[in-house]
Order: structure tokens, then C-alpha cells, then sequence
């Protein structure tokens, strides 16, 4: 019999590792609203950057979530030159296709650099709060997710003021809906997608480092969290940050809960189902559609 305490905590729980999905989806929506490209090597960026936060907190002695100001301005000026220099020179007919077979190059790469530099050997971040948790109601909730999530609401909200209050933003999201109309008023479209790819990678370089703090990473882990990634954009709807975020949560909560009677691994799964019933039912996804063209 399931307590109401264990279902209680496995719901914050499940809102805490939402709110870490969406941080992580945000740029992989972001690149396919702005080009239509599959970025397959979001996930491996994104365990890059833990590799720096863990790399940066083991050399210095300080907290890892500081390396984000090397991490974010580096990641923003290699998203503008993959951009600018690579997925441009693709031709538009083949641009789906072949931007796949690019970013699974550009993961591979980056998979083998951290396996020659750091080996295949587990790392993870020992933090002073590491096994500190807060007691809320009963239920215990690890102060690393309780920072994860914090994390991640800041940045979410952060590239929400960024759309939607800018002249960058407004450049942006006209860009993104009709890129035809947005070059006749005037707008530089080019260096609008690149300066927007260069955003989604920096949401790379911020969830990297909320997950080191608290996950355990080595080099191949990019093809355990590209899947659910998918899932979440697709289950939100292709190129909708807002539809991303509430599958996200949705999805997040499903599978922690899903975790009480099925275990870790079969709790997994969720993600794989979701996806499946999307395609079936309803290929634009759940909260895409008007949602995504009001933001």
C-alpha cells in the first residue's frame, strides 16, 4: 500500500525533475523553431558542460554553478558558429535530414574528447549540501533539485523576458514563425537564427550544470537524455518553448511517480509511450499550435 507521504513527495519530486526537463528541451526546441534542424548534439553539449562545471569545482574548490560564467558566453559563441558556418551552408531541401547526420557527428566528437581527456571512469561533484534535504510536509526533498529547479525556473523565465520584451526577441519569434515576412520588414534573419541557435546552445551550458549536481556523468551519458528530450519537444510541440515546458512537467511528474510501482528503468519508458501517442493521435503535439504562436 502506497502512502499518501511517499505519493506527496514522489509529486514534488516529479515537479522538480519537470522543471529540469524543460530547461534541458528549451534549446532543442529553439534550434527546430529557428531552422527546422534536429540538434541530436544538444544532449552531448549539455554533458559537456557538466564535464567543465565538475572539472571547474574540482580544480577550485568552489561551486560548480559558477563556471556558467565561462560556460554560457562560450556555449552562445559555438551555437553561432555551428550556425553560422555549418547548418547554413546546408541546403534547405535536405536541411532535416542532413542536420541530423551533422549533429550526431558533432555528439561523437564531443564523446570521444571527453573519453580521451577524462577517460570512461564516473564522475560526480562532491557539494557540501550534496545530502542535505529539506523537509517539507513530511516530505524530504534533496536540496541539489530544490537548486536544480531554481536554476532552471530563473533561466526559463530569464529567455521568456527575452522573447517576449526585447527587440531581439520580438526579431526572434518573427523569424521563427515566417522567415519570409520577417526578412521583408527589414529583419536580418541570418544573424537572427545565429545569435537564437548560440541562445538554445547556452540553455545547454546552464542544464549541464544544474545535472552535475546531481548526476553522476561520464562521456556516453548524452544517449541516455537525448530520447526523453525528444519525447518532451515533440509531445509539446515542435518549436513551442511554452508546449516543451508543460510536457516537461507532465512528463516529469508521470515518471517519478511511475518509478513507486515499475522501478527506475520501466518508469523510463513514459517518455518512449508519450512519444508513440503523440505520433499517433496527434503529430503537432499536445500544446503546440496557437500556444506556440502566441509566444
Amino acid at each position: 500500500m502506497v502512502s499518501g507521504a511517499l505519493l506527496f513527495q514522489s509529486l514534488i519530486l516529479g515537479i522538480l525533475l519537470g522543471g529540469l526537463y524543460a530547461l534541458l528541451a528549451a534549446g532543442l526546441t529553439l534550434y527546430f523553431g529557428i531552422m527546422r534542424v534536429v540538434m541530436l548534439a544538444h544532449s552531448a553539449f549539455i554533458i559537456l558542460s557538466a564535464y567543465l562545471a565538475w572539472r571547474f569545482a574540482t580544480l577550485t574548490g568552489l561551486d560548480p554553478l559558477l563556471s556558467l560564467v565561462v560556460t554560457v558566453p562560450l556555449f552562445f559563441l559555438i551555437g553561432f558558429a555551428i550556425q553560422r558556418w555549418l547548418l547554413s551552408r546546408l541546403r534547405p531541401a535536405t536541411m532535416t535530414m542532413m542536420s541530423v547526420l551533422l549533429t550526431i557527428a558533432i555528439a561523437l566528437i564531443i564523446e570521444g574528447l571527453l573519453g580521451m581527456a577524462f577517460t570512461g571512469t564516473q564522475r560526480r561533484i562532491n557539494l557540501p549540501y550534496g545530502s542535505s534535504s529539506v523537509n517539507l510536509f513530511g516530505a524530504a526533498i534533496p536540496v541539489v533539485q530544490i537548486v536544480s529547479f531554481a536554476l532552471a525556473a530563473l533561466s526559463l523565465a530569464a529567455l521568456y523576458l527575452l522573447l517576449k520584451k526585447t527587440r531581439f526577441g520580438r526579431a526572434l519569434r518573427a523569424t521563427i514563425q515566417h522567415k519570409e515576412a520577417a526578412q521583408l520588414v527589414g529583419i536580418d534573419t541570418a544573424k537572427v537564427s545565429g545569435y537564437g541557435f548560440g541562445l538554445g546552445l547556452a540553455t545547454a551550458a546552464v542544464g549541464g550544470a544544474a545535472l552535475s549536481l546531481q548526476a553522476t556523468i561520464y562521456p556516453s551519458l548524452h544517449w541516455h537524455w537525448i530520447g526523453p528530450l525528444m519525447a518532451i519537444i515533440v509531445v509539446g510541440g515542435l518549436g513551442s518553448i511554452p508546449g516543451a515546458a508543460l510536457a516537461a512537467l507532465l512528463l516529469g511528474i508521470m515518471r517519478v511517480m511511475l518509478e513507486i510501482p515499475m522501478g527506475p528503468t520501466w518508469a523510463q519508458t513514459i517518455f518512449y509511450l508519450a512519444l508513440f501517442l503523440t505520433l499517433m493521435v496527434r503529430p503537432q503535439g499536445f500544446f503546440g499550435g496557437r500556444l506556440a504562436q502566441r509566444f
